[in-house]
């Protein structure tokens, strides 16, 4: 299965696919529609519980890796100057191995697209690794970057940048609340550097642009194909044509913006705060939620004007400047945001008297 056919929903109903390995077909659990077919395994041949059985029965590739710019599908010449019997390589051999060992890694990447890829890919396990995101998300991050390198559209643009950028949109696509600016400083990059962040920014909006044009391209390709689908069943009736157009892999869409409820308990989480007041914060952000009062504002100013009302209504003293610190917003946007608040929505609050 390559990055092009990479599918992780069904096309008809969206529900979750399953492999069966005895056919190689993904199959969707709810409909049971075949959404890929002919799909190569590349697990063990059998399961054993003996270490050894499983070293013999082991494939020789191995699992592939997105993240990996061959997909982990490489030989390595080992450092060891011994051989398989444990004897001592004369120094001519090992001159003739380190010769063959440094060509052979200069071979790996002979061409610009592959030095580009590898590099990116690179940053992109770099910086997962420092946030401590999951395996998911890298590989998710690297199957974009290889179909946005196929278009021929990563070329001359800042390594940094480009690999923030699509590690921020796998966050979006896998629900994970992580703003660009801490992906951009865990690349290495100062938090005062404001234009690196203004081009990673840049370069998200182009790829989401040109995923939407990917989506565009196929959602007219499939109605094109049902439509002369349909109208061939319509003129040959006596011929029997009972199958339908293969499913197409499909990009899922890209969020604009989480629900509040993730910011809010990000910055519960990271500021330590009370379950209460962060109980509190969801309560009034679900009996709040409107798309006319919330669009166009920052969601962190939302999250933590909701934090700092739940605390005065909770009685905790919590300062406006501390929650500016771990928010990353201003006050005046705090005070803001509380006056929004207050003046689209009437809060009645129940008092229960002291036992």
């Amino acid at each position: 299965m390559t990055s092009d056919e990479y599918c992780s929903q069904c096309p008809e109903c969206e529900s979750k696919i399953i492999l069966d390995y005895g056919k190689g077909e993904y199959v969707c659990h709810k409909c049971g529609c075949v959404v890929m077919e002919q799909v190569d395994y590349y697990g063990p041949e059998n399961n054993s519980t003996d270490f050894e059985e499983r070293n013999k029965n082991t494939r020789a590739s191995g699992s592939t890796c997105l993240s990996l710019h061959d997909f982990g599908l490489r030989t390595e010449i080992g450092n060891s100057s011994r051989d398989y019997s444990g004897r001592t390589i004369d120094y001519q051999n090992v001159e003739l191995m380190n010769r063959s060992r440094k060509w052979h890694s200069r071979l790996r990447v002979n061409s610009s697209k592959e030095r580009r890829l590898s590099n990116v890919l690179s940053k992109i396990n770099e910086v997962c690794s420092v946030l401590c995101l999951r395996k998911t998300i890298t590989e998710t991050a690297s199957m974009i970057y290889r179909n946005f390198e196929n278009n021929n559209k990563a070329k001359g643009k800042s390594i940094t940048c480009i690999a923030s950028a699509t590690i921020y949109l796998a966050c979006k696509r896998c629900g994970v609340v992580r703003s660009i600016e801490e992906i951009v400083q865990a690349a290495g990059i100062s938090e005062f550097d404001k234009s690196s962040v203004k081009l990673a920014s840049r370069y998200y909006r182009l790829m989401v642009m040109e995923m939407n044009k990917i989506n565009e391209s196929k959602d007219m390709r499939a109605s094109i194909s049902t439509k002369n689908f349909s109208e061939h069943r319509d003129l040959d009736t006596d011929l029997n044509s009972n199958t339908m157009p293969p499913p197409y892999s499909q990009i899922s869409s890209i969020p604009s913006m989480f629900a509040i409820d993730n910011y809010i308990s990000k910055l519960a989480n990271i500021a330590k705060i009370d379950t209460k007041i962060e109980r509190l914060a969801l309560e009034i952000a679900q009996k709040t939620n409107n798309n006319f009062f919330s669009d166009g504002k920052a969601p962190n100013g939302l999250a933590a004007a909701y934090i700092y009302l739940a605390s005065v209504l909770l009685g905790v003293h919590l300062l406006q400047i501390d929650v500016s610190n771990f928010s990353g917003v201003t006050e005046v946007t705090i005070r803001n945001r509380c006056k929004d608040i207050l003046n689209n929505f009437k809060l009645v609050v129940n008092a229960k008297p002291a036992n």
